[in-house]
């Protein structure tokens, strides 16, 4: 019996070597790879007569750890008062889209895409969240704000 539990034991140890020495076979892209041309901000037709909140759900966000290179997956939830421009929606999908292979941790995924459409629409206020699919028991709510 003992002899079987020391081969089983050889037989682990070599497959957790092998597991270990394994890398991503695909290139992770930086941050800086996102761009932001093609966001395209579309004339509000009711500013100065009321404000309105926008809430847009993107469930099917994918990025990358910039640790380990495993996906990370969430949904995006982009929550703002516009005041002259509104975004395109297919802009913002295409926007968004660019995150797939970019290693970014999830607080600076939140903040760039909040720093992103601040720019492009000029909101009165805007929230960005992301609630994050959980990994290794541990799930993540990350929330940035404009105007702090």
């Amino acid at each position: 019996m003992f002899h079987i539990l020391k081969y089983f034991s050889r037989i682990h140890n070599i497959i957790m070597q092998i597991s270990h020495e394994k890398q991503v076979n695909y290139e992770i892209a930086g941050p800086e790879s996102v761009k932001t041309d093609m966001l395209d901000p579309v004339e509000y037709l009711y500013k100065g007569k009321r404000d309105i909140e926008i809430k847009i759900s993107h469930p099917e966000h994918t990025s990358v750890c910039p640790m380990t290179g495993l996906p990370d997956n969430g949904e995006i939830i982009v929550t703002y008062v516009p005041d002259q421009h509104i975004v395109e929606l297919k802009s913002l999908k295409f926007y968004f889209f660019q995150f797939r292979n970019v290693g970014i941790f999830y607080e600076h995924l939140v903040n760039k895409i909040l720093e992103d459409l601040v720019a492009s629409v000029k909101p009165k206020k805007m929230e960005i969240t992301g609630v994050f699919t959980p990994r290794g028991g541990i799930s993540s709510t990350v929330t940035a704000s404009y105007p702090e």
